[in-house]
């Protein structure tokens, strides 16, 4: 998915602001980093995963982060046999965006993740873009019941939608022979494979994402390998279709008393604090044509500046709707002061839609399973000694506060509670840590809305080493930011609160 990228020098800092999923304007591969290997050249596919402290300087504790190299967008997200896999976009070979492959962890408990070799690389057709996977009960391919089927975009000289199949449960994969099974020769964004079953239409449903032309395109098969053109999505809202789409996902979802198709893209650069942004549409799906409401879009998962591609997990037991996202921003991805690793992915959330004030929202709260790492509720007084944790506090809507982050080394994250707007105000600055890697990374006003009537909302964050997750209570409204502390946050200043630590989960 992950796709173009440029790197731009300003004020004597790298910047890399590129595509989330990918930009047409810049179709050229980066130099592969000098010592890393060729372009293109294959690891030995059965070498062990590389090994690590997980303490490094900024290494997140309870975030899933490979032990070394590049990670971006979250990939074939499905779940099987007891086991949940995360699959995403990353460099074998280096640090920076390059040689894009998919990479590979799983785990039981969403939380608790092991590293597996690389699942797929660069081949004939290309590097190995964005897209998602199944898990073929029926055997509607010819791979075998129960096969798992990789589908996503080959970026060679177009791109175009391959497959790929497991029959040892996500370890290895054989690329399909008839690839690809969408080709393309013209359009310079066709990228981003989300698929899933259309038990109506009896069917497989594919959205696709077209890049700078605002837009979604919807394919239908009865076997993942024959595709047939359904219908495309557009809106003719202004601010949905500032930047390119990528990463799209649709499905359905029930609340009291009916049910709403929810379709995401991810909007870069038009997100809502710059740069990296994940909004969603609510509307109908027939198994043919997605109709949005008539709303004001767009409609933003999370208002912070670091959940960009998120995807949800398929084929997931109980019924719940799974999500993670990329915790970094296009904007200075390529420069975040983190090493032998760039880049973690957000906790990982279930999707919950609510009825608020007459109006619909896509909630999100972090999985039930943190339990699992959680220690017991506290007081908060003075300083808190945990790798990370959870802290959550009331504050009244009737009057202005400021609430406050911090640590001994007197760095600070700091957040307005602003009465007038109903909202609360991050204001990452020079004074959350390390930040002159970019120009774009301090950002004064990172606006999250509280939503519903109420006179006063609770808050919950969550703080790791280099990242604070900010929630309503009830996931109406999130906000997540990458932060560069010289040591975590571990003070909390401007109301009452209580904490809790959480466990590392390295």
């Amino acid at each position: 998915m992950k796709k173009s990228h440029i790197y731009l020098l300003a004020a004597g800092f790298a910047l890399f602001a590129a595509a989330g999923c990918n930009d047409d304007r810049f179709d050229e591969q980066p130099p592969v980093i000098e010592g890393t290997g060729e372009e293109g050249g294959e690891e030995n596919p059965g070498e062990d995963i590389p090994q690590s402290s997980y303490n490094e300087l900024y290494r997140p504790q309870i975030h899933y982060t490979p032990a070394r190299n590049w990670m971006n967008d979250p990939n074939g997200l499905v779940y099987d046999n007891g086991t949940y896999h995360l699959f995403y976009q990353y460099n074998p070979q280096g640090n920076e965006w390059g040689n894009m492959s998919w990479g590979h962890a799983s785990s039981t408990d969403l939380l608790h993740w092991k590293e597996q070799p690389v699942a797929m690389r660069r081949n004939e057709l290309g590097d190995i873009f964005s897209g998602s996977a199944v898990i073929d009960a029926d055997n509607t391919a010819g791979f075998g019941a129960g096969a798992m089927v990789a589908v996503y975009t080959s970026s060679g000289e177009h791109q175009q939608q391959s497959i790929a199949y497991s029959t040892d449960g996500g370890m290895t994969f054989t690329q399909y022979v008839g690839n690809p099974v969408i080709a393309n020769s013209d359009r310079p964004d066709f990228r981003d494979p989300k698929v899933f079953w259309h038990a109506e239409s009896k069917q497989w449903i594919m959205a696709l994402a077209l890049g700078n032309a605002h837009a979604i395109e919807f394919y239908g098969s009865p076997n993942l390998k024959s595709w047939t053109f359904l219908s495309s999505f557009t809106t003719t809202s202004a601010r949905s279709n500032i930047g390119q789409w990528e990463c799209p996902d649709l499905f359905r979802m029930t609340y009291e008393s009916g049910t709403k198709w929810i379709l995401i893209v991810s909007n870069n650069p038009g997100g809502p604090a710059g740069g990296s942004g994940t909004e969603y549409f609510l509307g109908d799906f027939d198994g043919k044509t997605f109709t949005a409401d008539d709303l004001d879009y767009p409609l933003w998962i999370d208002y912070g500046s670091d959940n960009y591609a998120g995807v949800t997990w398929s084929n997931v037991p109980d019924g719940r709707r799974l999500f993670i996202g990329w915790m970094n921003n296009w904007n200075y991805s390529g420069a975040v002061p983190a090493s032998p690793w760039r880049s973690a992915m957000t906790l990982p959330r279930e999707l919950e839609l609510l009825e608020i004030d007459g109006s619909f929202v896509l909630a999100n709260k972090v999985v039930s399973e943190i339990e699992n790492i959680a220690g017991s509720w506290q007081p908060l007084s003075g300083t808190i000694a945990a790798p990370a944790y959870e802290l959550k506090t009331t504050v009244k809507l009737s009057e202005n506060s400021t609430l406050r982050l911090s640590n001994g080394a007197g760095e600070y994250l700091e957040m307005t509670v602003n009465a007038a707007t109903r909202s609360v105000i991050v204001h990452r600055t020079a004074s959350t840590g390390k930040c002159a890697f970019s120009g774009l990374f301090s950002i004064p006003s990172v606006i999250m809305p509280i939503k519903g009537a109420s006179d006063e909302v609770e808050l919950h964050l969550f703080v790791d080493q280099s990242s604070v997750e900010l929630f309503t209570a009830d996931g109406s409204s999130t906000a997540t930011m990458v932060v560069y502390p010289s040591n975590i946050y571990d003070r909390f200043d401007g109301a009452d609160a209580e904490y809790r630590e959480l466990a590392s989960v390295w």
